[in-house]
């Protein structure tokens, strides 16, 4: 533009004259040229991929009333009558190993004795949670429920008629041309699945608005029988949930806190073993849960090698890229026994959030990953306070990062995540500022007692 300008400056009037004489006599040449920078300026800009923002997120933080503290934990499950000595004994040994502390929630029907899973319940649970984190977010942002054109809801285990999604359009107003989606059965990876599914929307709607609801169902999902495998979600699982505004408008580049670089998705569901690995289903005498195989941490393992041997050219610097290629291919052509090189990832992120799903799957990709304490600290301490809150925990980390402080500019954060299905998942995302902790951040009034040290 420079150099034309200066050109243009230098023209006089009868050169200006001759230019026009010219383009006279080559009126068809011009017209066609004109049509072509016209036709594929169109093309470009209706075509190009159109950045998602991160405008603000809100993660529900239950009452103090509903905390179950270990020992309470423990005498409620006795007096509840449906576990067994041998039961009991393995609930207390769990509980003990699991990295969850005293201030974990359960919802208000599990507190009474007996318990009350009814769809009554379990819907007043689900309301309170996404309702809750919706009231912060929209709140927080100034964002009226009327300018949300897209509406993503994940929940695995609770799938009611009518949806959770028209459950929040109901409540809300929300307008009637909204796309709604209700994602069921997806397991503790399904936020990154929802933030994927926003995306490809916000590619095609323009100038819009898309929020995404992330929770899980404990009052209809509570274990009552004496099956080992199916008493590990009892121990884990608790109340939560996230909803994140995300938007397409460029005016809201500004006051985001975060923009989407990436999302990767790895499903192994082609093989039995992964597929089979978390299962709801039901034990010898009729009781329904949730049964963790013996090999998900391998499976794990699996999906996860998976997953970053395609997210890895896309973040790693050149030189990690290299040497996992060449370890790669040794194996795989001259059948070398060479130990799989597994990149350094803290070269691609600053901040990692892992799903907080339980502390065997944070010490293993810790190991794996070769990360430093620092870089769990997030997950670990979110366990430890919230308990494994499924899809949402991701959210509740990057929180924990933003509350201590640690958010810089252009720091990148790598959230993943592991599902039923078996399903590994990872979002990166860009800080476009310095993040500041939003108001009623769900670490509000406790994060000066974090990090804490936790027992072996």
């Amino acid at each position: 533009m420079a150099v034309i300008i200066v050109q243009a400056s230098r023209l006089s009037l009868n050169d200006i004259h001759q230019t026009w004489l010219h383009l006279e006599h080559n009126l068809v040449y011009v017209v066609v040229l004109s049509a072509f920078v016209l036709v594929g300026s169109t093309v470009y800009f209706m075509t190009r991929k159109r950045s998602v923002y991160l405008v603000d997120y809100a993660c529900y933080l239950p009452p103090s009333k509903l905390k179950v503290e270990h020992d309470r934990f423990m005498k409620h499950c006795k007096l509840m009558g449906c576990f067994d000595e041998t039961s009991l004994v393995f609930l207390d040994k769990i509980l003990g190993r699991s990295g969850l502390g005293e201030e974990t929630c359960a919802p208000e029907a599990m507190h009474c004795l007996p318990p009350k899973p009814s769809m009554e319940a379990a819907r007043q649970e689900t309301e309170q949670v996404m309702f809750g984190a919706l009231d912060t977010l929209f709140a927080n942002t100034n964002v009226k429920p009327k300018d949300v054109g897209i509406l993503v809801v994940n929940c695995s285990l609770f799938n009611p008629t009518p949806s959770l999604s028209s459950m929040i359009i109901n409540k809300y107003k929300m307008r009637g041309n909204i796309k709604s989606f209700n994602l069921g059965g997806m397991g503790c990876s399904a936020s990154v699945i929802s933030v994927d599914l926003a995306k490809d929307m916000l590619q095609v709607h323009r100038n819009n608005y898309a929020i995404v609801v992330s929770t899980e169902n404990i009052t209809q999902n509570w274990y009552f029988g004496n099956n080992k495998a199916m008493l590990l979600p009892n121990c884990l699982f608790r109340i939560g949930g996230a909803a994140v505004l995300l938007s397409n408008k460029s005016v809201d580049r500004r006051r985001s806190k975060y923009k989407l670089i990436h999302v990767v998705r790895t499903h192994c569901g082609a093989n039995n073993k992964a597929f089979n690995c978390v299962r709801q289903e039901q034990d010898d005498i009729g009781k329904t849960g949730v049964s963790l195989s013996k090999d998900l941490m391998t499976i794990a393992g699996n999906a996860l090698k998976s997953n970053i041997t395609t997210l890895g050219p896309l973040v790693l610097p050149i030189s990690e890229q290299i040497l996992f290629f060449v370890t790669l291919v040794a194996n795989k052509l001259i059948n070398a026994k060479i130990k799989p090189y597994i990149p350094d990832f803290k070269l691609a992120f600053e901040h990692f959030c892992i799903h907080a799903g339980g502390r065997a799957v944070i010490d293993e990709l810790e190991k794996n990953l070769h990360l430093l304490p620092v870089h769990v600290e997030a997950s670990r301490m979110t366990l430890h306070r919230f308990g494994n809150t499924s899809s949402s925990s991701i959210w509740y980390e990057l929180a924990y990062m933003e509350a201590k402080g640690r958010m810089q500019k252009g720091d990148r954060v790598w959230q993943i995540a592991f599902g039923s299905g078996f399903k590994c998942n990872s979002a990166v995302w860009l800080a476009l500022k310095n993040v500041k902790p939003s108001c009623n951040s769900p670490w509000e009034g406790c994060i000066h007692r974090y990090p804490v040290q936790l027992s072996l």
